[in-house]
């Protein structure tokens, strides 16, 4: 087995390896305090217009592989040009002129399925180009890649460091840094990451659980060396880390037990996962009578409805939203504690810029309320400017008067979602549309909660378009055409848009019901619509 892993990693990722390994103890000797935290925070959103044009120049004006570079080449942006418009104008302001002038990248840009087109140029754009050219190279991270295979990440020791500083700050104001943690998500380098800032804010996780086992055959091996790469690291820093311990999401109840344990030892224990697997998790605690009242779980990487908040509350746990990716390297929305809706977030500006294209986002391509990301430090593993990550949300300035409030991040995300969309038939449609019904409609009708609704959009031998709508098997027995029959007449109570699809899909018979499992992305996910290619086994 050794020699079989040995065969299939290359020459550059076991150089990486024992780097990673090599820097790892003295990274983690070092942790961050909340002084230095609250120093370094205040630093930043005071130099945020100077962190940003620094980066800018040596980042994209200085760097000819830059995508950017060009774009703002075609917008006659110089770099004096840019510092003049940030002076004037704001760095929000700034983006949003640039954005008018074109420089930005849409989803399918940025991820090199489209070739960019301004006007009369055109040309394509390698993910390698998106590489801050200021980072070393410690981590690979992939994004979370929920309709492909993700964006390859080189993510910086450093990097992490820089974005634990907002964590701590964050578990403090939340009332966490306290608390016994444990994570259940999926191997790779962003769950490494996570571990790796637990340990950086004094708080190094008790228990690691992954919903897919590292050593599985059918990954590569670098799964498994890099989680046993933080484990020895840990011990050589005088630092333990827990090893991962393959749990699945339809056996939680490891998970479920050590809550359990927690709580009975008068500990405050606190649970990192996905949304649908914390509604898997509680509802089996409920169904073993096993009482989590107290537990704190912290969920993202799927929308965090009101169905799903309530799931899990009904087990007595309180869960805060995260609002994350690793284009960013990190969180950009902490879970407010006094929302106005279920997925509220803080938005830690001293890291990143946001802004929204609002109307002018028809020309480009992009939703009203389409979210375009820029990096501000020099410690971004990638750099983004006015970058479309495939989310929109609603976003407004408000005072909740809730802790993190008092960090100065006021920027308040809710309601986030993907404007990626399903086109079976023809005709668009959102996934902010779709969870009202597989989230609500059909569990109310038919039995179940969230997560066991999933619509699945694929394409048949023959070219032409299927939607699946899979239904967990614990739901019971429903009956087909109901189910069909309800999606349908749901969908058609929205516009006329959505009337127009309703009856097409009726007419074409493209729905069809399936009793199974909702698919996971490749990163673990389940999402309430997944499109999947020709290719990948049914």
């Amino acid at each position: 087995m050794i020699r079989k892993h040995i065969s299939v990693v290359s020459f550059q990722e076991l150089a990486l390896g024992v780097r990673f390994f090599l820097r790892l103890p003295v990274f983690l000797r070092r942790p961050v305090t909340l002084t230095e935290s609250e120093r370094i925070l205040r630093q930043r959103l005071e130099n945020r217009e100077g962190d940003f044009l620094s980066l800018a120049r040596s980042a994209v004006y200085q760097n000819p592989a830059s995508p950017y570079r060009r774009l703002l080449a075609l917008a006659g942006c110089e770099f004096g040009d840019l510092e003049k418009m940030v002076r004037q104008e704001g760095l929000e302001g700034a983006l949003h002129k640039l954005f008018q002038s074109g420089v930005y990248l849409r989803v399918e840009e940025f991820k090199d399925r489209c070739p960019v087109v301004r006007g009369s140029a055109k040309f394509e754009i390698s993910p390698s180009q998106h590489r801050n050219p200021l980072t070393a190279f410690h981590l690979p991270v992939r994004s979370g890649g929920s309709r492909s295979e993700g964006t390859p990440i080189p993510t910086d020791l450093i990097s992490i460091r820089d974005r634990a500083v907002d964590l701590r700050l964050a578990f403090g104001a939340q009332g966490l840094q306290g608390s016994q943690h444990a994570l259940w998500t999926i191997p790779g380098g962003a769950a490494i990451t996570l571990v790796l800032r637990f340990c950086l804010i004094g708080s190094p996780p008790e228990r690691w659980f992954t919903l897919v086992d590292p050593a599985a055959s059918e990954l590569h091996p670098r799964y498994l060396w890099s989680a046993r790469a933080v484990q020895w690291g840990g011990r050589l820093a005088g630092k333990p880390l827990p090893r991962w311990e393959y749990t699945p999401r339809d056996d939680p109840l490891p998970v479920a037990r050590w809550i359990d344990r927690r709580l009975r030892a008068g500990y405050s224990p606190h649970l990192f996962t996905f949304p649908s697997a914390a509604v898997y998790l509680c509802q089996a605690a409920l169904d073993a009578k096993i009482d989590l009242s107290g537990a704190r779980f912290t969920i993202g990487g799927e929308p965090v409805t009101r169905a799903r908040l309530d799931a899990i509350s009904r087990a007595g746990v309180v869960a805060l939203p995260w609002y994350g990716n690793a284009e960013s390297n990190g969180p950009i929305g902490f879970g407010c504690m006094r929302p106005q809706a279920p997925d509220d977030v803080h938005f830690p500006h001293d890291l990143n810029a946001l802004i929204q294209v609002g109307a002018d986002g028809k020309k480009g391509g992009l939703s009203h309320n389409a979210l375009l990301i820029s990096s501000l430090r020099r410690t971004a593993p990638l750099v983004l400017l006015n970058v479309s990550l495939g989310d929109e949300a609603v976003m407004a300035e408000r005072k909740c008067g809730c802790p993190l409030e008092r960090l100065g991040w006021t920027t308040h995300l809710h309601t986030i979602r993907s404007y990626e969309k399903l086109t079976a038939g023809g005709i668009n449609f959102l996934d902010n549309d779709v969870i009202r019904v597989l989230d609500d409609i059909l569990p109310a009708r038919f039995g179940g909660g969230p997560g066991d609704y999933q619509l699945v959009e694929e394409e048949q031998e023959t070219g032409s378009p299927r939607l699946r709508l899979l239904v967990h098997p614990d739901v019971g027995a429903v009956d087909s055409d109901a189910v069909t029959r309800t999606l349908l007449e749901s969908i058609g109570a929205g516009s006329a848009g959505e009337r127009v699809m309703s009856l097409l899909w009726r007419d074409t018979d493209i729905v069809q019901v399936e009793r199974r499992v909702p698919l996971a992305s490749p990163t673990g996910k389940i999402l309430h619509m997944h499109l999947r290619r020709r290719k990948e086994d049914a």
